[in-house]
């Protein structure tokens, strides 16, 4: 068992070494234990840090340069740039989410989630003993100011032109600094081997879409940046039947409702029902706006025996 481990421990040293840029020979390894080139000490001489920590010496001659990781595609440079002169805004109504979960089956089926993964998620809220509780539909919210961002050591997650924050799973070390950064808890991580779906091993990885998914990364709501490009409405937003979803471009203020098509000012949508926003004294200035649920279609339903409202008014 001992002996099987060790060799594991090999091959996945020697892997991180190659998506480093180098390759360290097999003598030099097996000996060391080594995962890190750090910086030259000799003519011949190269540091490296070992898995336990210490650095030791490895003869340059053991190591030679691999080919360079393919260049991104032509769809995943524009994915990484966003749309050009767009600010993507969300607005959520409180007063019209049944918990139907459209949204959130919907989401789960464009990135190939599990049942248990959410990118989306209807939260059940009350904000006082004396008031009525409420759902309230949770996602990523795009911040202006994300924490995540920042805290990622292998830059691959970044905020677009056009707002919305990405995630790539090609760079993504699965290290989770980002979810400890993000204040609501907004990103989940992939334990799993993602769903197999006919074809996902023929695809090409999309940024935009973040499929197909892979084991040990992060992922979270894209704001459906592939439907964007489009020029159609995320997926959770198209499949609510309850117009609890408004969605547009803050740069021409004006959002659309997915449910009924209407656009209305986003401003004026704002400021006439007193939208606001989750934590803004934290200073991420998110672009998930909300709606409070007052003069509210239907009564709220508790769910009870294991039957959830939401197959009431799916």
């Amino acid at each position: 068992m001992a002996e099987n481990n060790n060799e594991q421990n090999k091959h996945s040293r020697r892997k991180f070494i190659r998506n480093l840029g180098v390759t360290v020979g097999v003598g030099a390894i097996a000996g060391t234990g080594a995962i890190y080139t750090a910086s030259k000490v000799q003519k011949n001489k190269v540091k490296v840090l070992t898995q336990d920590g210490h650095l030791v010496e490895v003869d340059a001659n053991e190591i030679s340069p691999v080919s360079k990781k393919e260049e991104l595609t032509a769809q995943q440079k524009r994915g990484k740039e966003g749309i050009a002169g767009k600010k993507w805004v969300m607005v959520i109504d409180l007063a019209k989410c049944r918990n139907a979960r459209d949204c959130m089956k919907a989401c789960q089926s464009a990135h190939h989630l599990h049942p248990e993964q959410h990118h989306i998620n209807p939260l059940r809220m009350q904000d006082s003993e004396d008031t009525s509780p409420y759902y309230m539909p949770k996602n990523c919210f795009h911040c202006d100011n994300p924490p995540c961002t920042k805290v990622c050591p292998v830059n691959a997650t970044w905020k677009r032109q056009d707002g919305i924050v990405l995630i790539d799973n090609e760079r993504c070390i699965g290290c989770r600094f980002c979810m400890a950064a993000c204040p609501y808890s907004a990103r989940i991580f992939n334990w799993q081997e993602p769903l197999p779906v006919t074809g996902d091993e023929e695809k090409t990885y999309d940024v935009e879409l973040n499929v197909p998914q892979k084991k040990g990364t992060i992922s979270k709501c894209l704001f459906s940046a592939d439907r964007l490009r489009q020029g159609k409405l995320p997926y959770c937003v198209e499949a609510c039947k309850n117009s609890v979803f408004w969605f547009g471009d803050k740069n021409e203020d004006a959002v659309t409702n997915g449910t009924s098509g209407e656009t209305a000012k986003f401003s004026k949508l704002i400021k006439e029902n007193a939208g606001y926003t989750i934590m803004p004294e934290l200073g991420t200035e998110p672009q998930v706006f909300y709606l409070p649920p007052k003069n509210r279609l239907f009564p709220y339903e508790e769910e009870t025996n294991g039957t959830d409202a939401h197959e009431k008014h799916s």
